[in-house]
């Protein structure tokens, strides 16, 4: 069912979404950046998780005291899902379905409390085989309670418009006003009993193409061996590729770039099989719940005006020539006659050692956060002194670093921490993300809090843009500068253009599906080409390899997400910048979007909060931090 989960509480989310309740259960969890993963250091220096001293754990006890205590709760919840079947078929009047609403927020509270900790034990030591299957117990409760509440959503939605009206005027219903609001929505899109029925049957047909793909590119595909710097052969892999293109030695770049997309080559007609099919899936499904588009359906959930969509691609394409720019610095960066696709994850200026103790990290981070005042640092010091942190990596710890929590509890952040500029900038990103939740959490209740991915990223990318504008200005090292200037600049071209550019691949490929044309391996990499001259000039090389690219890009079979990527970091530079130009006023309506989690629908808390991305303005502010970024280099390199 093509329902969305924004606002609603966990149990509910799992009645809409069953076959996938991971992505209801994990909503609060922010997977790790790649850019932000820790380097593994040598088994043999890390610390078995019994040796972690105190102050650089996280306190999960703030959870639950003791495993006694979990399994108390875990108990109640086992109880309470008992009562759900009290309620079904008796959702027509306020009383029953205030009850029931309440019941449903119970048990995704307690259900989710539970899962949280059980999963962040587990994360503590992977290994711990206590904590996997207390993780996987609490997993199953999530299940079970979803299922008990699976009626709801049905028959809710079987009522008359003009019930669900009574509904949401009444002032006994107010606490789920925006809950009910959504439904009404979704409901013209919902079929009947007898068709969603038949629709949740091929619900595992309609996941081939993902699963095909997925089982293709991760299992079955292998590259070749490549030599590196020093003239060894190893192993080019997936996880070795972006390494390669990141090394000084051009010609490894080059070797490694061809090697993967000769591999992919070799499996264009398979791949674009299983892309097409992906694609016409979506149509498919947009026919049938009366869409007007693939992409329409797609932005349905969040209530995300077309517009917005429309004006990234519009707003980005006007903005090429600062893309164009960038290249041109960089082919004089490194000194080449041509650049090449191969050198665009090139080094430009030699590594600049930043050596920052997690002590200090915290403390250049606060210094970097203070234009957002007195009350955001306060909460900010309350996480680093207060548990909420897991430091460093151990032996067994999940990699990488993400901010978690349960509602009723403060957040948690865990971490893999170096002593680098990357580790820090984590740390900012992810106390962005804690602190999002720790002000809606506190100000708002249960349902209302959970904010949605459309506006998820954009607290930890305005920490990130605040603490570089924090070291730009007070860093007096040219090299040091041009090293921040040009990790800032990458931010830029990663996250903005190139996720545009996808976004604009997507559009076209699914536009070409729903006017009935076919969908080769030879179309998609037509377009994906054409793609990337547009984008990235004729100042450059682009390389005939590039029109694989499109093969590789697993977010393309989880269509029309990307752009959230380009669009939650365009709102956070713009919030940047107002809070650095116009000070409290902007604070104040930055610290209101902090609050207001997910009580309403994302496009209006951005837009009340003074960033409205129907328009093309919060782009056009981040191009102007963008060509800022470019001046600076460009003076730096004269």
């Amino acid at each position: 069912m093509s329902i969305t989960t924004k606002s609603l509480p966990l149990l509910l989310a799992l009645s809409l979404l069953p076959g996938d309740w991971s992505s209801a259960v994990l909503q609060r969890e922010n997977a790790p950046n790649s850019s932000h993963h820790s380097r593994r250091i040598s088994m043999e220096q890390l610390l078995k998780r019994s040796e972690v001293p105190a102050e650089n754990r996280w306190k999960l006890e703030d959870m639950f005291a003791s495993q006694k205590e979990w399994d108390a709760t875990y108990a109640e919840v086992k109880t309470v899902i008992k009562k759900a079947a009290d309620f079904q078929g008796k959702l027509d009047s306020p009383d029953a379905l205030k009850e029931c609403f309440k019941l449903d927020d119970k048990l995704s509270q307690q259900t989710e409390l539970l899962y949280v900790y059980a999963h962040m034990r587990q994360d503590e030591d992977t290994a711990n085989s206590v904590y996997q299957a207390l993780s996987q117990k609490a997993k199953q409760l999530s299940v079970e309670a979803g299922e008990a509440l699976s009626f709801v959503t049905p028959e809710i939605l079987a009522l008359p418009v003009e019930k669900l009206d009574e509904f949401i005027a009444d002032p006994d219903l107010s606490d789920y006003t925006f809950t009910l609001k959504e439904m009404k929505r979704e409901k013209a899109h919902v079929l009947s009993k007898a068709e969603e029925a038949l629709l949740a049957q091929v619900g595992n047909i309609s996941q081939a193409p993902q699963n095909i793909f997925g089982m293709l590119n991760n299992a079955d595909l292998r590259f070749p061996k490549i030599k590196d710097e020093s003239g060894k052969e190893v192993e080019l892999t997936h996880g070795s590729y972006i390494k390669f293109l990141e090394s000084p030695d051009r010609e490894v770049r080059k070797n490694a770039f061809k090697a993967v997309y000769e591999t992919y080559g070799k499996q264009r007609n398979t791949i674009a099989a299983t892309l097409s099919a992906n694609v016409n899936k979506n149509v498919f499904y947009s026919r049938v719940r009366k869409y007007p588009s693939v992409l329409e359906m797609s932005l349905y959930g969040d209530n995300i005006p077309k517009e917005v969509y429309s004006n990234l691609i519009d707003t980005i394409h006007e903005s090429l020539p600062l893309m164009h720019r960038y290249m041109k610095l960089r082919q004089k960066l490194l000194g080449v006659d041509e650049l090449h696709m191969y050198d665009l994850f090139a080094p430009l200026v030699d590594e600049y050692k930043l050596d920052i103790t997690f002590e200090e990290a915290k403390k250049i981070t606060k210094e970097g956060l203070k234009p957002l005042g007195e009350d955001y640092l306060n909460v900010l010091q309350e996480g680093y002194d207060n548990s909420w942190i897991d430091v460093y990596e151990n032996e067994n710890k999940r990699t990488g670093a993400y901010s978690w929590g349960a509602y009723g509890t403060h957040p948690y952040v865990l971490l893999n921490h170096n002593d680098n500029l990357n580790s820090m900038f984590t740390l900012a990103h992810e106390m962005g993300h804690a602190l999002h939740s720790y002000y809606s959490d506190n100000t708002l209740k249960y349902r209302d809090a959970q904010y949605t991915i459309f506006l998820a990223e954009v607290a930890s990318t305005t920490n990130e843009a605040l603490l570089m504008d924090y070291l730009l200005n007070k860093s007096t090292d040219p090299k040091e500068k041009m090293y921040l200037l040009t990790y800032y600049a990458d931010q830029f071209r990663t996250t903005v253009f190139r996720q545009t550019m996808f976004a604009e691949f997507e559009k076209i490929i699914h536009k070409r599906a729903e006017d009935g044309e076919a969908l080769t391996a030879q179309d998609l990499s037509k377009a994906y080409y054409d793609l990337n001259v547009k984008y990235y000039g004729e100042g450059m090389v682009v390389d005939k390899d590039i029109e694989m690219e499109w093969a590789r890009i697993p977010h393309f079979y989880n269509s029309f997400y990307v752009y959230k990527y380009a669009t939650g970091f365009s709102a956070a530079t713009s919030f940047a910048k107002q809070i650095l130009e116009e000070g409290k006023p902007a604070v104040d309506r930055y610290l209101g979007f902090l609050k207001s989690g997910g009580s309403d629908y994302s496009i209006n808390i951005l837009s009340k909060a003074g960033v409205d991305m129907s328009s093309p303005a919060p782009i056009r502010e981040a191009m102007s931090v963008f060509e800022s970024i470019i001046s600076q280099m460009e003076q730096l390199t004269k």
